[in-house]
């Protein structure tokens, strides 16, 4: 349970409960970021349309390579919520969740292609305190991705570091979107 308790769906106001019941239809259930954001209600939207603005706008990278270099930020910030819902999400997008078992062999497992392995390396290099990135890394992300690439992958980490901050900071943990028997979300979006 979180630090500060979600607010309910009956006392979420009107537009509350209308976000509420969007993210709840999309991903099965209702997230706890987003009830404990409604305690303020600028911070709520402000969440809640950045989240999906982001979403919408980020499909430069190939699906893989933004969502392992997220999940990666998550696995070394320790997000417990962020581990799980970022598994299922790559579930949803019919990736190889098995791997992520290996995230942290991503330098040497077959299981992971040269482009996954420079973003997985660039979201060590971002979340790390302070910052690692360098010169030549970004030259080579250039390289693979194009400048468009590197600003929608560092763009998406950023965000990650955030999530997982605020989450772990109100001390919300997983939901059980990655175990089988406990996410209501279906195969397919």
């Amino acid at each position: 349970m979180s630090r500060i308790v979600g607010v309910a769906p009956k006392k979420a106001g009107f537009f509350g409960r209308m976000i509420y019941r969007m993210a709840a239809k999309r991903y099965g259930v209702l997230m706890e970021p987003l009830a404990v954001s409604r305690h303020h209600g600028g911070v709520f939207y402000t969440y809640a349309v950045h989240e999906l603005m982001a979403e919408r706008v980020s499909r430069t990278l190939p699906k893989s390579v933004r969502e392992l270099a997220v999940y990666r930020a998550a696995v070394r910030l320790g997000c417990e919520w962020c581990i799980d819902f970022g598994t299922m999400l790559q579930r949803l997008d019919g990736l190889d969740v098995e791997r992520l078992r290996e995230i942290d062999d991503y330098a040497t497992s077959p299981r992971f292609t040269h482009e996954e392995r420079l973003a997985i390396a660039y979201a060590d290099a971002m979340t790390a305190t302070p910052v690692q990135v360098t010169d030549e890394q970004v030259a080579e992300l250039t390289e693979a991705f194009g400048e468009k690439g590197v600003i929608e992958l560092t763009y998406q980490i950023a965000l990650e570091n955030m999530r997982a901050r605020f989450n772990s900071g109100l001390g919300i943990t997983e939901q059980g979107f990655s175990s089988g028997d406990a996410c209501r979300v279906p195969l397919t979006r």
